[in-house]
This record gives C-alpha cells, sequence and structure tokens, in this order.
C-alpha cells in the first residue's frame, strides 16, 4: 500500500526565514519582549468608526524619515488604520519598517503577511503590530484557533483572511469577529468585487468585515461599503497615485460621505 503524503501549504522559503530569525532570537526571548512590549492599539474600535474606513498599505520604503513621512501622511488624511508588511523574507527591512510606522502615529496598525507560527504572533507583536490576518486557506482548524487565541492573548486584534464562503463560514463557526475578505485570485491577480458581495452577505450583523484587495477608486470604496464593508485596505491605487495623499484623501472623503453605506458610528454596533 503507498503511503499518503500531506502537502505543506506554507512555502518552504517562510519556513526557512523563520529559522532562521529564531536561530537569531529564540522563542522564549522574543516571546519575553513582547509581552514587556508597548501595549496594543485597539484596532477594533478603530473599525467601528463612522462611516467606511480606509487602511493605506505601506511597502517596498527603505529609507527610515521616508517610511514616517509616508505613515504621518496616511494618518493626517483620515487613514483609521495603516498597513505594513511584515515578511522579512519578502521585503527587506519590514519588520523594523512597521515599528517605524507604530511609533510615528497614533493610529492602529495592521501587518500584512502569513502568519502560520506563534514565533511569527510574538515577533509582529514585539515590531508593533495592533491587527494580525490570519488566512484560513493555509491553516487547519487546530493551528487557526490556537494562533487566534494567540493574537488576542497578546492584546491584538485576530482578522480572519477567507477568499470562499465555506472559509467565512469556518471563521464564523472559530468565533471570530474580524473577516478580512480577500477577492484576489492568486494565479491571476485579478479581484472579484462579485465574491466580496457573495460572502458579505452572509455574515451576522456582529462579523465587522474588511476588503483586503481591488478598491482602486472612490467608486470602488462605496460600492464595497454598499456590499457590507466596514473599512477597505487600499495598496496601488494609493501607492503608485501621483499623488498620494490627494488619493488617500479622496478615498477617505468617500468613505465618509453621507451616500457611504458604512457604519454610522461604534455606538449602533
Amino acid at each position: 500500500m503507498a503511503l499518503s503524503t500531506a502537502i505543506d501549504p506554507i512555502p518552504a522559503l517562510a519556513r526557512h526565514h523563520l529559522a532562521l530569525r529564531e536561530a537569531r532570537l529564540p522563542f522564549t526571548e522574543v516571546k519575553a519582549r513582547s509581552r514587556a512590549a508597548t501595549p496594543a492599539r485597539d484596532a477594533l474600535a478603530a473599525l467601528l468608526r463612522s462611516g467606511c474606513g480606509v487602511i493605506p498599505e505601506i511597502k517596498g520604503l527603505v529609507r527610515e524619515t521616508e517610511v514616517e513621512e509616508c505613515a504621518r501622511a496616511f494618518e493626517e488624511e483620515g487613514a483609521h488604520l495603516i498597513a505594513c508588511h511584515a515578511e522579512p523574507q519578502c521585503f527587506l527591512g519590514a519588520l523594523s519598517a512597521m515599528g517605524r510606522v507604530r511609533a510615528a502615529v497614533s493610529v492602529p496598525v495592521m501587518a500584512r503577511g502569513l502568519f502560520f507560527d506563534p514565533y511569527q504572533i510574538h515577533e509582529a507583536r514585539l515590531f508593533g503590530a495592533d491587527l494580525i490576518p490570519l488566512q484560513l486557506s493555509y491553516l487547519d482548524e487546530y493551528r487557526f484557533v490556537a494562533l487566534a487565541d494567540r493574537v488576542e492573548g497578546l492584546g491584538m486584534t485576530a482578522l480572519a483572511e477567507v477568499r470562499t464562503p465555506a472559509e467565512a463560514e469556518r471563521a464564523l463557526d472559530s468565533g471570530l469577529r474580524v473577516l478580512g475578505i480577500n477577492t484576489r485570485d492568486r494565479a491571476t491577480g485579478v479581484t472579484n468585487a462579485e465574491l466580496f458581495a457573495e460572502i458579505a452577505a452572509g455574515m451576522p450583523e456582529s462579523v465587522v468585515c474588511v476588503g483586503l484587495s481591488g478598491v482602486e477608486s472612490p467608486g470602488d470604496l462605496l460600492a464595497y461599503a454598499a456590499n457590507g464593508a466596514d473599512a477597505v485596505v487600499v495598496g496601488r491605487a494609493v501607492r503608485q497615485a501621483q499623488d498620494s495623499r490627494d488619493s488617500l484623501r479622496a478615498l477617505t472623503a468617500a468613505g465618509q460621505h453621507p451616500a457611504c453605506a458604512g457604519r454610522k458610528g461604534a455606538g449602533d454596533f
């Protein structure tokens, strides 16, 4: 009888880089440092602010002043949170850049990346993360629940990142309150706004829905809000704009416009 082999969904490069970081800073040390770090900011409260919140994404910036100036500009233009990539194997200096962003602003910081090990949770907290996404397509039920508990245990907010209605049901069954809906196809890079509407439509009122992809314009934001988005992450639309501040200002204005179907305030929750 042939032996069945389970396929590890976690990329080998991610595991390799994690092992290198843990060799430099052991798990017991990163855990202790993360627990002694400045307390996490309330990301859930930021997501529940009125209208449809905008979460601009920072990645690929190298110079310290550039990262900090960008973060401050985003906060000044009305960002409810700021997203930072936290995968050193993908972006050189990603963790330290996230730490500098956190120190430069007063809004919560959302880490972006693939989290599959407790070490990463403590590491992200050490470098200033307030909200951690957990991608259900990479995690079995036991690991997903265990990582979510660790995130919440450190005072952060856990976000269940889903790509299908079935994954959204898994998140609900696990008791998570914040759902991130990613409609970008991994193979083609194409986004499907209809998928967001399909998934969000089945969510209870108590669930906070965040659009993680597909927002390129104020019109896109209003459409996402109409389909149940409490907040949206924006990357390319701001990052590649001729004037990133003007682009973000237009998006945040749309999110707070009276015609926007986002939440009317945390008191209505």
